[in-house]
């Protein structure tokens, strides 16, 4: 009887990419050495990615899908604040890269760590943003409707920073059980949402309208 051939899957291939990398301790030299070593035909890896650049982003973006994902999974999550919601992602987010961390930190590793210009990055950074714009309560937009895509836009981009921060903490950590990261995070979310509050935007809007006023009287 003929052996059944298993299915190949995206996360299957992402399985199989990390073992390989890990394994071998450096990325494949092409998708088609990648798909004799592990196992598979070659065309098979293009039903899903487009190169082997192209897993490797993925698979960034897919820890980050699987954190939402668990997260959306508690019931109580939906009533969270955003602060909340932020602080459960990012512990949840870095238990995911924890327990894969061999990997991220070899991938990372390959540039130096300069994870600003880490093209891997690239998906992972717009699912982020796009995660930091849906969780946005509507007690930290500003009322000032032409205001409010400059201020999401800068929510989001500094949010980014924040997390590219955490991270970079998080590779240098040598704590027990990368306690103190965990701490960074607390204080680090709470600072950010200090900081986040609308009422100083609000309080100098209102002050830059008195001025304005001022002027015109006092031409008139």
């Amino acid at each position: 009887m003929a052996t059944k051939k298993t299915e190949i899957t995206r996360d299957i291939l992402i399985s199989k990419y990390m073992q390989h990398k890990l394994e071998h301790n450096e990325k494949p030299k092409s998708v088609f050495q990648f798909a004799k070593d592990a196992g598979f035909e070659e065309r098979q890896f293009y039903t899903f990615f487009g190169s082997l650049e192209g897993i490797e982003k993925d698979i960034f973006k897919q820890f980050l899908e699987n954190t939402i994902a668990l997260l959306e999974k508690d019931p109580s999550y939906a009533l969270y604040d955003m602060r909340s919601k932020m602080l459960s992602f990012y512990f949840t987010f870095f238990e995911m890269v924890t327990a894969n961390r061999s990997y991220v930190v070899m991938s990372l590793k390959e540039s130096g760590y300069s994870l600003q210009s880490v093209m891997q990055l690239a998906s992972l950074r717009d699912a982020f943003k796009h995660y930091v714009s849906s969780i946005m309560t509507d007690e930290l937009r500003t009322p000032h409707e032409k205001l409010r895509t400059i201020q999401e836009k800068t929510i989001q981009e500094s949010s980014w920073i924040q997390f590219m921060f955490t991270l970079k903490f998080w590779l240098d950590d040598s704590s027990p059980a990368f306690e103190k990261t965990d701490l960074f995070i607390e204080k680090s979310v709470k600072a950010s949402f200090d900081l986040m509050q609308i009422t100083p935007l609000d309080s100098l809007l209102d002050f830059g309208k008195f001025l304005f006023k001022e002027k015109i009287q006092h031409n008139s």
